[in-house]
């Protein structure tokens, strides 16, 4: 990949992609997924006996690119009002589930 080349991670972090992208693709459809399959797993572990230690690392392994999708949408120029509120519910039930 050429230095030039924007990449996933550089634009979002730089406020660049534009905020539908950011809310409904990438937190609500693929963080989403992402989220439900690692507590599926994290459900998995601990019904296979293993530590909870375990469990609870698998469960929680999505927060830091949950907290980037957030902090993405955060610094997206213009964005409706709701967009922010919206990411944070989003944000508080990834937690759980």
């Amino acid at each position: 990949m050429s230095p030039a080349a924007p990449g996933y991670w550089s634009p979002r972090w730089k406020g660049l992609v534009p905020w539908r992208t950011l809310f409904w693709r990438d937190m609500v459809a693929v963080g989403s997924t992402i989220n439900l399959f690692t507590g599926f797993i994290a459900l998995l572990l601990l019904s296979q006996g293993q530590p909870v230690a375990w469990a609870l690392a698998v469960h929680f392994s999505p927060v830091p690119y949950n907290a980037f999708l957030v902090r993405s949408l955060w610094l997206t120029q213009p964005k409706p009002a709701w967009a922010m509120a919206g990411a944070a519910a989003w944000f508080a039930g990834m937690l759980v589930v």
